[in-house]
């Protein structure tokens, strides 16, 4: 299962913000009919209890009857999630002190993909057909940066961010089919370079540095809407670097090793990495190869990642030259003085992640 996330045209907004105040509407009923149960009964609702009390609401509300099913799920999953008697209260009101953002769930059988069409030289967009309430149908535009006639469409929910943006969340079921090569890769995580491969290829970010002036000016000047511009572009670009990459790395392999790093040990007020850390977007590049390697036939590994800054690649010992903890950071180049090899600090470490993932798959996992 994978999940697209498409821009809807902006000319729908009005449309969107409409039925976004019906969702809140059923979505506040449901959940003071759920506390007020509780308190009487001490047992609590179910999906299938508050079908019946919403069942046939759409018709005054212009909500598709999947609709409603979809928010009594998510009500449900959500209260037993976070454990709670009763969820935050939904609105949309612009002058609330605590606005909720737009979100419209639809099921498959309400969900029609009509066309994708060429706009421009290189640009697509689709048109959805969205059903609603007595018959009555949503015809939504969206940019289509995947080209949705190559997925069978499963669920959609409409979503709304911070600048009053609309965005098409699809989940699909078929990724389009891309022959993985023969060669395997290992990835090095870090801060300078958010990840460098075996064989040399680079992700590097630094969007929150490149950014940082023009926020601070933002901010100063209290221009809120320049603020979440500016943190939007950050956000979107990281995302989409991210996406490149890791697209390269499924198309050109048939097996990816990443090593173990975690965020938290860089994050802490001794390390003053934090910024650094989290701009580097770790979390989000295994998680874009994890999705992609499953949907692609390749195969993902995550291996402890131990001393493979310190050993040489070649060699497989660890000598007095070799970069050792935080204090050797700015070693960026070294020389092993047991075979003479000149190593790149980034490069050498991806290397030994791939040796460590490659003798893993030879060994084997014994069963517990």
């Amino acid at each position: 299962m994978k999940t697209l996330k498409l821009r809807i045209r902006d000319k729908h907004i009005d449309q969107l913000n409409r039925l976004s105040g019906s969702v809140n509407f059923v979505w506040n009923y449901v959940n003071d009919l759920s506390y007020k149960h509780l308190k009487r009964t001490g047992k609590f609702f179910s999906a299938y209890d508050l079908a019946v009390y919403t069942k046939g609401s759409g018709e005054y509300l212009n909500l598709h009857s999947q609709t409603l099913q979809a928010i009594n799920e998510t009500h449900a999953k959500s209260r037993k999630q976070f454990k709670k008697a009763k969820l935050n209260w939904r609105t949309n009101n612009p002058k609330a002190k605590r606005k909720s953002l737009g979100w419209i769930p639809f099921k498959k059988s309400a969900i029609k993909h009509l066309a994708t069409r060429q706009s421009g030289k290189k640009g697509l967009k689709s048109t959805l057909q969205l059903s609603l309430a007595e018959g009555r149908k949503l015809i939504i535009d969206l940019w289509d940066s995947y080209n949705l006639s190559l997925y069978q469409i499963n669920t959609l929910q409409i979503v709304q961010d911070s600048r009053n943006r609309w965005y098409a969340c699809i989940t699909v079921k078929e990724f389009p089919k891309q022959i993985c090569g023969i060669d395997s890769v290992g990835i090095d995580l870090g801060l300078k370079e958010s990840a460098i491969t075996s064989n040399g290829a680079k992700l590097q970010i630094k969007q929150t540095q490149k950014w940082a002036k023009k926020l601070a000016i933002a901010q100063r000047a209290k221009n809120k809407k320049r603020v979440k511009a500016i943190h939007a572009k950050v956000k979107n670009t990281r995302q989409d670097l991210i996406h490149k990459f890791t697209t390269n790395l499924i198309k050109q392999n048939a097996l990816i090793v990443v090593g173990d790093v975690k965020s938290r040990s860089f994050t802490n007020k001794k390390t003053k990495l934090a910024k650094s850390t989290y701009d580097a977007g770790w979390y989000e590049l295994k998680r874009q190869l994890e999705y992609k390697c499953e949907n692609a036939g390749c195969c993902f590994e995550i291996v402890n990642e131990s001393y493979t800054t310190q050993n040489c690649s070649c060699c497989k010992q660890i000598d007095s030259n070799s970069p050792k903890g935080r204090a050797g950071l700015g070693i960026r180049e070294w020389t092993c003085a047991g075979c003479g090899s000149r190593h790149d600090r980034d490069i050498n470490a991806a290397k030994n992640i791939l040796a460590v993932g490659l003798d893993r798959l030879v060994v084997g996992i014994p069963s517990l």
